[in-house]
C-alpha cells in the first residue's frame, strides 16, 4: 500500500506548498523540473504495474490474444488504435507492459496539461489522484488513455481551437469509441460563429458515430445494458461529480472562469447531476458508471478554483484547501479499505522488480 500512500503524498505536500493561484488559470512559461519528474514517475507506476487492476487478466489475454494476428485485421476491429498497441506489444516486443506504458504516458500528458490549465495545477492533481489516478488510469486502461487525451482535447477546446479539439477526441475515439459523447461539448465553448460551429460539430458528430460507434452499439447494448451489469459503488462515483456540479451550479458567480467557457462548465455541471436519476432508473449501473468517467475533469475544475470562490481571491486560503485535503483524504482512504475490488490493486507490483526475482 505504501505506493498509493507516496504518490498520495508527494501530490498533497505539492499541493500544500503551491497554495497560491496563478494569474487566471493561465500555465507559467516554464515546466521547471517538478513536473517533468512527476510525469515520469508517474507513467512508470502506471505502466510497468505488475497483475494490478481488476481487469489486469483480461488485459494480459488481450495481448496474447494478438499474437500472429494480420495488421490489417486488427485495425479493423473497434478502438483500432488501442488494438494496434496490442498488436505491436504481441509481435514486437513489450507486451502487456508496453501497451501500459504507452497509454499512461497518454493519459499523464493529458491529465497534466489539463491540471495546468487551472488556477491551482498541483491542487487539481491532488484531486486527481484517489480515483482518477488511482482506480481509472490503473484498472481502466482503454478509457483511461481515452479520457487523458479527451483532457488534452478540452485544454484545446477553453482556448477555443475546435479543430485541435476534434483531433484529440477523434484519437481519443480510437482508443474507446465511448469518447465521441464529449462531442457535442464543442458547442458549449462560446465560439462567435455559433452556426458555422454547430454545422461543423453536427458533421464532425455524424462521422464518427458511422465510423467508431455505431457497429459497436449492439455490443454495448447487449454487453452492459441486457446483461444488467452493475458496477460497485457507482453511486459514490456519481456523487463525487454531482458535489462539485450542485457547488458551481448554486455558487457559479463566485467561480473565476473565462466568461466564454462558463456555458460548457455550467452545462458539465447540469449534466452531471443528471446521471444522478439516470442511475436511479438504468438496468446497467456499469454503463452509467463508465460514460460518468469523462465528467471527472470537473471536479479538477471546480474544487481547484473553490479557495478562490469561497475565499479571498488571489490569496492562500489554506483553510478551503485543507478542507479538500480532508475530502481527498477520505475518498483515499475509503476507497482502499472499503471498496469491494481494492483487492486487485493490493499489493501494488512494479514489474521490473517482480522481473528481478522471477
Amino acid at each position: 500500500m505504501w505506493p498509493y500512500s507516496l504518490l498520495f503524498g508527494i501530490t498533497l505536500w505539492m499541493a500544500i506548498t503551491h497554495m497560491k493561484p496563478q494569474l487566471a488559470g493561465i500555465p507559467t512559461p516554464s515546466l521547471g523540473v517538478a513536473w517533468p519528474v512527476f510525469f515520469m514517475l508517474l507513467a512508470l507506476m502506471i505502466g510497468f504495474r505488475h497483475e494490478v487492476g481488476a481487469d489486469w487478466g483480461a488485459y494480459l489475454f488481450h495481448v496474447e490474444d494478438m499474437q500472429g494476428e494480420e495488421l490489417q485485421a486488427v485495425l479493423s476491429k473497434a478502438d483500432p488504435a488501442y488494438e494496434l498497441l496490442n498488436w505491436l506489444g504481441a509481435n514486437i516486443g513489450g507486451g502487456v507492459y508496453f501497451v501500459n506504458f504507452v497509454c499512461a504516458c497518454l493519459f499523464c500528458w493529458g491529465l497534466i496539461a489539463f491540471c495546468r490549465a487551472q488556477p491551482r495545477p498541483w491542487l487539481a492533481l491532488f484531486v486527481a489522484t484517489p480515483y482518477l489516478i488511482t482506480v481509472v488510469a490503473m484498472g481502466y486502461t482503454r478509457q483511461g488513455v481515452a479520457l487523458g487525451l479527451a483532457m488534452l482535447a478540452l485544454t484545446k477546446l477553453l482556448n477555443h481551437s475546435v479543430i485541435r479539439f476534434g483531433f484529440w477526441i477523434t484519437l481519443a475515439a480510437l482508443f474507446h469509441t465511448s469518447a465521441v459523447i464529449l462531442v457535442p461539448f464543442a458547442l458549449f465553448a462560446g465560439s462567435k460563429h455559433r452556426v458555422l460551429l454547430i454545422g461543423g460539430v453536427g458533421i464532425s458528430a455524424a462521422l464518427l458515430f458511422a465510423l467508431l460507434l455505431q457497429e459497436h452499439l449492439g455490443y454495448f447494448h447487449q454487453n452492459y445494458i441486457e446483461a444488467e451489469y452493475a458496477s460497485s459503488g457507482a453511486a459514490i462515483r456519481i456523487a463525487m461529480n454531482a458535489i462539485p456540479a450542485a457547488v458551481f451550479i448554486i455558487f457559479n458567480k463566485s467561480f473565476s472562469i473565462d466568461s466564454k467557457n462558463r456555458g460548457l462548465w455550467l452545462w458539465m455541471a447540469w449534466s452531471a447531476l443528471l446521471f444522478v436519476p439516470v442511475l436511479v432508473v438504468s438496468p446497467s449501473s456499469t454503463a452509467v458508471d463508465r460514460v460518468a468517467l469523462y465528467w471527472i475533469p470537473l471536479q479538477l475544475v471546480i474544487f481547484s478554483r473553490l479557495p478562490d470562490a469561497f475565499g479571498v481571491v488571489g490569496r492562500r486560503n489554506q483553510l478551503w484547501i485543507y478542507l479538500l485535503v480532508a475530502y481527498s483524504a477520505t475518498i483515499m482512504f475509503a476507497w482502499l479499505f472499503f471498496a469491494d475490488n481494492a483487492h486487485a490493486w493490493l499489493p501494488y507490483r512494479f514489474y521490473p522488480w517482480e522481473a528481478f526475482w522471477i
